[in-house]
């Protein structure tokens, strides 16, 4: 515990050189500041991201994964082993055949939030003599847009409407905009089995994603099913959003006793996943030198100090201090500044982060530049500034602790 003596020395230090403690704390509030910045804003980049990419896809995808791998080998006995030639790969099953049973189990699961079905065909999507190829998915409408919040994206008409016409449809805004068409046109769609129906868009969408906006539609899961003459237990995928996406992989691996594969976003976009990556080391990076870099400002603040208070110490020294003493008065001031820069640094960060989420950002989705408060940054720049600083005066507090009294009288 340090005593009201070196406290009083230590605050005297402080006060005499004015200017330099300004500048030391300022050194301590820039380094905080831009750590929270950095964070906050490449922490709301990676939301974005995220966010754009799940407007598309679900955290957890159920499908069939069909093996078409040709056996060109074919045993009759174990001394026999036969050579096909010209094999042919026949496809025996696609799609998931039991699709309204599995989902009905799949609602019952607390660990999920949603859980869909779509039917997926390939499609080209006419007007004239303008084409555009592409995909489109029959939705159950309703649990569609509580998976992915469709009606968040909509730029024109209405996403419910989908619902309400077997012959209604849902198009991206770059595909409305190369095939020339507005709300309430009427569009041909061709699919791969050649059937061709025209169908009237009721809603426009801008999700920011390529794939959906230049290349999608949307159908109403009976008018698809027709299309495709299956069953309505038949799906071409499984669709499911849990709490936390970060734990889509723990929990796609928790669910056993489903005869289709489970894939989670991760496995499935390990791009996205390295991207994110990425973004977090470079900010943390950036955020950690600023910090250092104002701690070596510190550590030079301090240093000259003692170098100027020298005569002093050794004084201090010569009259019954000693070396634990001298280490707790320059220590003190240390500390004094790394609180004080620390909470301010603090104060600054959420400020400069607060100014620059209300900075107009043009993005589907997003009306401002993004950033995310996250209460582990503002703590972690804290410690991380108060830390930093002691060690910064820790290290000239040491070499003033070893002046020799005698000496430096003598000189």
């Amino acid at each position: 515990m340090i005593s009201k003596t070196n406290f009083k020395i230590a605050f005297t230090h402080l006060s005499s050189r004015k200017k330099q403690t300004l500048i030391a704390v300022l050194s301590v509030v820039f380094g905080v500041s831009m750590y929270i910045f950095m964070n906050g804003f490449m922490g709301g980049v990676n939301q974005a991201q995220t966010e754009m990419t799940f407007s598309s896809m679900a955290h957890i995808r159920i499908y069939n994964d069909v093996d078409n791998a040709v056996n060109t080998y074919l045993s009759s006995d174990e001394n026999t082993l036969v050579n096909v030639r010209n094999a042919k790969a026949i496809q025996y099953s696609d799609g998931i055949k039991n699709a309204t049973k599995i989902v009905e189990e799949l609602k019952s699961n607390p660990k999920l939030v949603a859980v869909t079905s779509q039917i997926n065909l390939n499609a080209t999507f006419k007007n004239g003599s303008v084409e555009v190829s592409g995909q489109m998915s029959g939705v159950d409408v309703y649990e569609e847009n509580k998976m992915f919040q469709m009606d968040s994206y909509v730029v024109q008409g209405s996403w419910d409407d989908l619902a309400n016409g077997a012959n209604h449809i849902v198009i991206g805004i770059k595909m409305a905009e190369k095939l020339g068409l507005k709300l309430y046109d009427l569009m041909a769609v061709t699919t791969n089995s050649n059937s061709i129906k025209n169908y009237k868009i009721v809603c426009i969408l801008e999700t920011g994603a390529k794939g959906t906006d230049a290349s999608k539609g949307f159908i109403n899961k009976s008018s698809a099913l027709q299309l495709t003459a299956k069953n309505k237990s038949y799906a071409s995928d499984i669709q499911i959003n849990v709490p936390n996406f970060n734990n889509a992989t723990t929990i796609a691996n928790s669910l056993k006793g489903i005869p289709y594969k489970v894939e989670s976003w991760q496995q499935s976009s390990g791009q996205l996943v390295a991207a994110n990556s990425l973004r977090n080391v470079i900010a943390l990076a950036v955020s950690l030198v600023i910090l250092i870099v104002a701690a070596f400002g510190i550590y030079n603040i301090m240093n000259m100090t003692v170098n100027e208070k020298i005569k002093e110490i050794a004084i201090l020294k010569a009259v019954g201090f000693g070396g634990k003493d001298v280490i707790q008065i320059f220590l003190t001031q240390s500390i004094f500044i790394g609180l004080l820069g620390g909470f301010f640094g603090v104060c600054m960060g959420y400020g400069i982060a607060s100014s620059v989420s209300n900075v107009p950002f043009s993005m589907p989705g997003i009306k401002t530049l993004p950033m995310l408060f996250r209460p582990s940054d503002y703590l972690i720049a804290f410690l991380f500034g108060v830390l930093l600083t002691i060690l910064a005066g820790y290290l000239p507090a040491k070499k003033a602790a070893k002046v020799d009294p005698v000496s430096i009288i003598r000189e």
